[in-house]
């Protein structure tokens, strides 16, 4: 999905008449400097495009695997929200309040919403979201990326999602009588249609009405169909492999859905994203969010395949995308039964807060007692003193018995 909504956030961008930034090959003498980072944000390339989402899926991935995130990096999410209740890809300077050049979406603040009604503690930021994202919608029931955008899947998926995470039933959200699920169905392809599309959805209609299947609207739809977040859940197995039926509702509809991705992803896998101009590439931010579905649908054992393609092709990718990857990737393995700690050899839990402040704590080897740099730093307090009359205790008798001179030399703790 994140390929999709950087997408859309640069369209949203130069709508307002602000040039995308071009992406350098390599280093040049012309190079812009690198961004600051700001304190409490995970990753470290530019976050004016993706801050709000990647520290969302980062807090929402901690949650997940029980790792209690830092206060600064949950500060600096709930910072970010504007006094209207919407949030935008980022906010560089917060003491000033959103003007009306800012570009506020529907993604951002959705995610943030799922990121914070998961850590608990966060009723009031949660309920301003809400009721900015019930003001928003379309007439068709659904949300495009931002405010007065024609609905699409992924925002409108995502956005059914922070609706049920605040507590709230997204069939009762409605505009003009019309739920998130109506906009969802409309995007549906049938069964009997021509191609290999079918059961799929797409991310809009094209000018002329007509829907092309799209893997990343799909998986995405398929949660929201089934009124789950960007984690999924925990789905009774399903033994019967999805099948593609007439969509009278929204849980045929994700059924569908499945049968697609499941199809989908038989050839090779993963999924490949396809750019004009380009050579097609393996997808792996939308094949982690393929195996989340299928495993909600009921259908993790038919998404393993895809999981252990990850596992031995994820870290080049993982290592360059930065937080969401890994989010996504903690995700996925956790949706289907594996364990995020032990993925191809690596511990994705680790890698990703790796990239941004240490958690206030995170569970043990056996997922129980918690423990991490609070903990770690009462520790010091405590024993301290110790310490130090041992070192000194014991430097005294070599001195003593031998004559011997003790020095010291500091070092450097490698990251």
């Amino acid at each position: 999905m994140n390929l999709r909504r950087s997408a859309a956030a640069l369209a949203a961008v130069a709508v307002i008449g602000t040039a995308t930034p071009a992406v350098a090959a390599g280093p040049s003498p012309s190079a812009s400097p690198s961004p600051v980072i700001p304190d409490g944000l995970y990753g470290r390339t530019d976050p004016t495009y993706d801050g709000v989402w990647r520290q969302s899926l980062t807090l929402l991935a901690q949650d997940t695997v029980g790792v209690k995130p830092a206060i600064a990096a949950v500060d600096w999410l709930t910072g970010q929200q504007c006094a209207n209740g919407a949030f935008a890809a980022f906010r560089a300077d917060t003491a000033e309040p959103c003007g009306a050049g800012l570009v506020v979406d529907t993604n951002s603040t959705a995610a943030a919403v799922q990121a914070l009604a998961a850590l608990g503690g966060h009723d009031a930021a949660t309920g301003k979201a809400v009721t900015w994202l019930k003001s928003v919608q379309n007439a068709d029931g659904g949300w495009g990326y931002t405010p007065g955008g024609a609905s699409d899947a992924n925002s409108t998926s995502v956005v059914i999602g922070a609706l049920a995470a605040a507590g709230g039933d997204p069939k009762d959200v409605r505009k003009g009588g019309r739920s998130p699920y109506d906009a969802l169905l409309k995007l549906a392809l049938p069964c009997d249609g021509d191609g290999d599309g079918a059961g799929a959805f797409a991310y809009q209609p094209d000018k002329k009405g007509r829907l092309t299947a799209n893997a990343d609207a799909t998986a995405a739809a398929v949660l929201g169909a089934l009124g789950k977040g960007l984690a999924g859940d925990d789905a009774r197995p399903d033994a019967a492999p999805p099948a593609c039926g007439r969509a009278d509702g929204p849980g045929q509809a994700a059924h569908n859905g499945a049968a697609y991705l499941r199809t989908a992803l038989a050839k090779d896998k993963h999924l490949t994203q396809e750019l004009p101009g380009a050579k097609p590439q393996p997808d792996y931010g939308n094949t982690a969010d393929a195996v989340v579905a299928l495993a909600t649908v009921g259908q993790g054992d038919r998404a393993a395949d895809s999981l252990r393609w990850l596992e031995t092709h994820y870290e080049q990718w993982a290592k360059q995308s930065g937080p969401a990857a890994y989010a996504q990737l903690i995700l996925a393995a956790n949706a289907e039964g594996s364990d995020p700690r032990h993925f191809g050899g690596q511990d994705l839990v680790r890698l990703m807060d790796a990239t941004g402040p240490a958690p206030a704590s995170v569970p043990d080897a056996k997922g129980s007692e918690p423990h991490g740099s609070e903990d770690a730093a009462k520790s010091d307090k405590d024993e301290g003193p110790l310490r130090v009359a041992w070192i000194v205790g014991a430097c005294l008798l070599a001195l003593t018995a031998g004559g011997i001179l003790y020095t010291s030399r500091g070092g450097r703790r490698q990251p």
